[in-house]
């Protein structure tokens, strides 16, 4: 047994215990719920290690869930999996701002989604590093998920958050968009390079009024890096 509970998030009573079904099979322990009031009630009470969330539920939808989730400090560190039939690329994107770890695509198959999932948690996993990360007086709190430049809060999304934080474990090393995207998103969602830009210009405008923006370094042809170095060839500033 994994002894991880998931928490499955859907409407539809047979796709809900279907994926169950599915996961109990896999190893795991599974909580399940049709709305998001229910859901926040388990997830207060269970605290999952991962919730597969669908987008479309009556009430509060799966999207505003999951934002509520992400800005509440007590939860903001779950995983979250979206499941959908939304299939165009502005919907992922939504999905994926809203702080959706993964984003998959009804109809799946069960095999894609338990491989989805332990992908998720290994990633998790490995970002919850309890020890802090210092830069130059830039600092990141995995346990608490608080981001402060010389002890002053920084604000960010938890997308931008999760770029940090990878950012800050691998300093002084380029890596290609494609190698960000495995890394912080997963390599099985589909994310354009576009994508990467933008949340790469939203953590540097986060670090911006502090003047740490300077460390998201754009290496050309290649893609970025951590450095706390200036590179007067390879200007910070642009993506």
């Amino acid at each position: 047994m994994n002894n991880e509970h998931i928490l499955v998030v859907d409407d539809e009573a047979a796709i809900r215990e279907m994926i169950v079904m599915a996961l109990e099979l896999a190893g795991f322990e599974c909580l399940a719920a049709e709305d998001a009031v229910s859901a926040l009630n388990l997830i207060i009470d269970e605290r999952p290690a991962l919730i597969l969330l669908d987008w479309m539920l009556p009430g509060t939808s799966g999207i505003e869930l999951a934002r509520r989730l992400k800005r509440d400090e007590s939860t903001s560190e779950i995983p979250v999996i979206m499941l959908t039939a939304r299939g165009e690329e502005d919907n992922k994107i939504q999905g994926l701002d809203a702080g959706a770890d993964d984003y998959i695509t009804k109809p799946f198959s069960t095999r894609e989604l338990v491989s989805r999932i332990r992908a998720v948690l290994r990633r998790t996993n490995g970002l919850n590093s309890e020890k802090a990360i210092e830069a130059e007086g830039l600092k990141i709190d995995p346990v608490s998920h608080r981001i402060t430049a010389n002890d002053v809060p920084v604000e960010m999304g938890p997308t931008e958050y999760r770029l940090l934080a990878f950012f800050m474990s691998h300093p002084e090393r380029a890596y290609s968009r494609a190698q960000i995207l495995d890394q912080v998103w997963g390599g099985s969602v589909y994310v354009e390079d576009r994508t990467i830009d933008v949340h790469i210009r939203r953590l540097r405008k986060a670090l911006e009024p502090f003047g740490h923006d300077r460390f998201i370094q754009t290496v050309r042809g290649t893609g970025y890096r951590f450095s706390t170095q200036v590179c007067l060839s390879e200007s910070s500033g642009s993506s």
